[in-house]
């Protein structure tokens, strides 16, 4: 597969400069509203992975965790054993903390009770921000903030399903990424884009 070259020249969001990785998940995938419920699961669970550590190290890892997760099958993911999670402990190709281990294998299980229930993950999240994406105007990203009453929200009802790892911060972090929250500075390309 070959991929197209980073436009060097264009204004960026600050925290994405310095890594091709980093400045190229920017442009393609930061903040383009996602509705796919599977997909909005295979993020929720990565940004769970992330808490304590940086975007860029899961990112680097990202691959790794979907080969690992079984493409991020929740009916599978729902199975694994403890002798799964014990070899999930051992795969380099994620980071191996058990507790975020098995969080993944609780969530995949609350998704799959959340979707009998709802019919939509899709629906269920983006009615914290009914139904659209909110829009934010930073000049700054020291003004962006770590959570929201919408974060907050979402962080408390996915709590009263058993879902784990997805404190408000967390919460905040998945609806930057996908889309719910257009947190790009104004001076970036993509603010307008989206």
């Amino acid at each position: 597969m070959t991929t197209t070259p980073v436009t060097p020249d264009l204004p960026r969001c600050p925290w994405c400069l310095g890594s091709e990785l980093y400045i190229r998940y920017h442009d393609e995938e930061w903040g383009v509203p996602e509705h796919d419920d599977q997909r909005l699961f295979a993020k929720l669970i990565l940004d769970g992975a992330q808490a304590g550590l940086s975007w860029i190290t899961i990112l680097k890892k990202r691959d790794g965790y979907y080969r690992a997760f079984d493409g991020f099958d929740p009916v599978k993911m729902a199975r694994y054993s403890d002798k799964k999670v014990e070899a999930l402990m051992n795969d380099p190709g994620i980071v191996r903390n058990r507790l975020k281990i098995q969080a993944a294998v609780i969530n995949a299980s609350a998704y799959l009770e959340l979707r009998e229930s709802e019919g939509s993950f899709d629906a269920f999240l983006w009615q914290f921000v009914g139904g659209k994406p909110k829009r934010n105007a930073w000049t700054s990203m020291k003004d962006v903030p770590a959570t929201s009453a919408e974060s907050d929200a979402m962080s408390k009802a996915l709590k009263k399903r058993g879902f784990k790892f997805v404190g408000s911060t967390i919460c905040y972090a998945f609806m930057q990424a996908v889309g719910m929250i257009n947190d790009h500075r104004v001076d970036c390309f993509r603010y307008q884009e989206l």
